[in-house]
């Protein structure tokens, strides 16, 4: 019996997804990437936008017309609204919530389902049964009570009733065996009016962090070279247990003390945290230490303050440009992304015009730039969306053609220096392998050795375009056996 995940939103959806493939597969199932192969098919979904609902609404109605010709199983889980879940409930044979993982061997059984498992016990009873009557008996006979693939009611568990700390026990299935995800929180406490992810995931709880550095010592002595720790509010972690856990800035030292020691070259990310929370000794620790990745994610959303505060973000721009000018002083190779709404309800083109100074003035290596669309549950899907879709659209498209002038210019800037780069893969272009460097930028370079993938190597930048580099690789450089001593490193 096989499954098929689908997996929407950002990456703590996709981390999630890896501890739902474990359950499954403890169950017997294996996975498929053929849809129409599948005896159950979940969803991990993302209310955060509603083109990602939207995109579910569609997927779900092919798989329950499939229903009429195959037995099939679906359920949904991850960020999803209370509204999208009363609806998606009429939908789905299950809807739970990401904390309920654990259960969802039960909530299969309650269904009538046989796993793979269980029907392995039951043949092995069968055999035992054989050889000890001497006569055959044909599988048949043996009724499961509880067996109806197809369900006639639908159910749900109590929400919440095991917490995020058993789901976190789960052991993920890693999906590479270089690049891993981490959580090291869930929920969030800040309430922006415009995200729906307090009303989703609930509030601030954070991971042990005797367990997240448990996990990441076992995926480095495993060979992981890059690991990303992921929460809503990294840069909060620990605040709802004060007294009983470190702060966000010790764990990084705790993670950048265990790279001196363990003679390992990785690079660990982190994502995303909140400008509220951004403190000096959390800059000063990626500066310190190696393995602490040169590259720092902090979203602005808007560049305006009159905006910031209809956004309920509780920082000024005066406060960003603090945080940036630290990071700049501590680490100047540090490579900085952004997130960016444009068309928020009642951005005016001053406002608007505010955003845009910003690409030039902190020149981004990257923003991830949202067009504005209310989420029923925050606060301002109460408010008129009175920004006009062509106008949004218009912003977006000014904001991403000012955005590239700069990554353009930093990637020419570039070519001659040799950098160490994370190969990820084939590239789009026959012929080369697609790489990042430290600082997250889209490399590629010629090469047919498939056993370059997951290693670093060393390459040397040759041409530029706005958001990728192509480079000339090194002979023979594998990159975590090269000293940067003498080499002309670039992040």
């Amino acid at each position: 019996m096989k499954y098929h995940i689908v997996q929407l939103g950002c990456q703590m959806n996709i981390s999630d997804g890896e501890r739902v493939q474990k359950v499954l597969e403890e169950i017997g199932y294996v996975p498929t990437d053929i849809e129409e192969d599948a005896n159950i098919i979940g969803v991990i979904a993302c209310s955060v936008r509603q083109k990602g609902i939207d995109k579910v609404y569609n997927l779900v109605n092919k798989w329950n017309k499939w229903k009429n010709k195959k037995n099939l199983i679906t359920f949904l889980s991850g960020c999803v609204l209370p509204s999208d879940e009363e609806k998606f409930l009429k939908l789905f044979d299950m809807v739970f919530e990401i904390s309920q993982l654990p259960e969802l061997p039960e909530m299969i059984s309650q269904y009538g389902i046989v796993t793979p498992a269980g029907i392995q016990t039951l043949y092995s009873d069968l055999k035992l049964h054989k050889a000890e009557n001497e006569t055959h008996h044909d599988p048949a006979e043996y009724k499961i009570n509880s067996v109806q693939i197809k369900p006639t009611t639908k159910s749900k568990l109590n929400k919440l009733h095991t917490g995020i700390e058993e789901f976190w026990q789960i052991e993920p299935k890693y999906t590479s065996a270089f690049e891993a995800y981490i959580p090291i929180q869930n929920g969030c406490d800040k309430f922006c009016t415009y995200c729906a992810v307090p009303y989703t995931r609930g509030r601030e709880v954070s991971r042990p962090s005797a367990e997240i550095m448990s996990e990441l010592k076992n995926l480095v002595s495993k060979g992981v070279k890059s690991i990303t720790i992921l929460g809503q509010n990294v840069n909060s972690y620990g605040l709802d247990k004060k007294g009983n856990e470190i702060s966000f800035a010790e764990l990084l030292k705790q993670i950048g003390e265990f790279g001196m020691e363990s003679g390992k070259y990785f690079w660990v990310y982190f994502t995303s945290p909140h400008p509220r929370d951004m403190s000096d000794d959390v800059i000063e620790m990626i500066a310190k230490y190696d393995c602490l990745a040169k590259q720092i994610h902090l979203p602005v959303q808007s560049g305006d303050d009159n905006v910031l505060v209809r956004m309920n973000r509780n920082h000024s721009m005066l406060k960003y440009r603090d945080i940036v000018k630290t990071i700049k002083r501590l680490i100047p190779n540090a490579t900085l992304f952004t997130d960016i709404i444009v068309g928020f309800t009642d951005e005016t083109e001053e406002e608007f015009a505010n955003t845009l100074n910003l690409m030039g003035e902190f020149k981004y290596n990257m923003a991830y730039i949202a067009q504005y669309s209310p989420r029923p549950g925050a606060k301002s899907s109460r408010w008129e969306d009175n920004v006009l879709k062509e106008e949004k659209k218009e912003r977006y498209h000014r904001l991403t053609s000012e955005m590239t002038k700069y990554t353009h210019a930093y990637n020419r800037n570039l070519i001659g220096k040799t950098v160490k780069v994370l190969v990820k893969g084939n590239d789009r272009k026959t012929g080369y392998l697609s790489a990042y460097t430290e600082g997250r930028i889209v490399a590629r370079f010629a090469s047919a050795d498939k056993n370059l993938i997951g290693q670093f190597v060393v390459i040397k930048i040759t041409s530029a375009a706005s958001l990728s580099v192509e480079g000339k690789l090194f002979e023979n450089s594998k990159a975590d056996r090269i000293s940067d001593a003498g080499m002309n490193i670039e992040f």
